[in-house]
């Protein structure tokens, strides 16, 4: 505080006396060495400037305090980050606002009843679309999302919203995945959806389609979360100007970001990749 006023031209004795402290006093805590718990925060808060950095600005005291204690090692309680995140005028995205539960009612052809949790890779598969707009008009990105590890195994972007837009997603999944027979893809009751192409396109690799009710985002809920995500963390966040650009930041988001860097929660807090490769050593160990 003496400090912040000296430099704004007060005198060092009015100041002091302003505050009650002696003269001596301020002097000789000037001169006093920093002790070792002043050092290690300073340290911690440089350390959570940069994760916080590398997080594109995302991240808040949990994913913070996730990749310091399993990405780098270090030691230290959420609480002291949130402290630290707080004096440091460090903070992330806040999500979307809490919207009141609608009970809905499934159809007949609703495989998934709302029960999106997996144990296994690929056995549910989740897909949907969003759009944003450009200088240039709007951008459509259909994503297919495992529900197992969260990760997003197919992706398609275009300037229009149609069939060809979800089965190019879809055949990315289906080409880059081992596909299990009888595994199920759940979308909702868009035409693009329960179009012919799409339903013959899941049924020749050997899928299951399902679709939740009209008009009931909590019947696709994960798929929805994660379009919540994106929208916070990337979409939201400035005004695009052409469709390319909003096209190469889709990309960068889904396949650098969130499928390899972003520590996810329900994963706890690691990304869907390395989450996959956990999967994978312990199945072969």
């Amino acid at each position: 505080m003496i400090d912040t006023l000296v430099g704004a031209g007060f005198a060092v004795k009015k100041c002091c006396e302003v505050l009650g402290v002696s003269s001596a006093g301020y002097y000789l805590a000037k001169t006093r060495p920093m002790s070792p718990t002043k050092i290690r925060r300073e340290w911690l808060t440089g350390l959570i400037r940069e994760v916080h950095a590398d997080s594109r600005g995302t991240y808040g005291a949990r994913r913070v305090h996730a990749e310091l204690t399993k990405g780098r090692g270090v030691h230290v309680s959420r609480g002291l980050v949130t402290i630290l995140m707080h004096n440091a005028g460090i903070a992330g995205i806040p999500g979307p606002r809490k919207v009141k539960r609608v009970k809905g009612t499934p159809t007949s052809d609703d495989l998934v009843q709302r029960k999106f949790e997996r144990s296994s890779l690929d056995e549910l598969w989740v897909t949907d679309i969003t759009e944003h707009p450009t200088r240039e008009g709007k951008v459509y990105c259909c994503c297919v999302l495992d529900t197992c590890s969260r990760r997003i195994v197919g992706w398609s972007i275009d300037s229009v919203q149609d069939t060809n837009l979800v089965v190019n997603a879809l055949d990315m999944a289906i080409k880059q995945r081992r596909v299990k027979k009888g595994s199920v893809v759940h979308a909702d009751h868009g035409v693009q959806f329960t179009s012919w192409s799409f339903t013959e396109r899941i049924r020749d690799a050997g899928l299951m389609p399902s679709f939740g009710s009209v008009g009931d985002a909590f019947d696709n809920a994960m798929i929805e979360s994660f379009w919540s995500s994106m929208q916070n963390e990337l979409l939201n966040r400035k005004k695009w100007m052409t469709r390319l650009e909003l096209t190469n930041a889709m990309f960068d988001y889904i396949e650098v970001f969130y499928n390899r860097q972003r520590r996810h929660s329900s994963l706890d807090y690691v990304s869907p990749v390395e989450f996959e490769l956990s999967m994978k050593e312990e199945k072969t160990a």
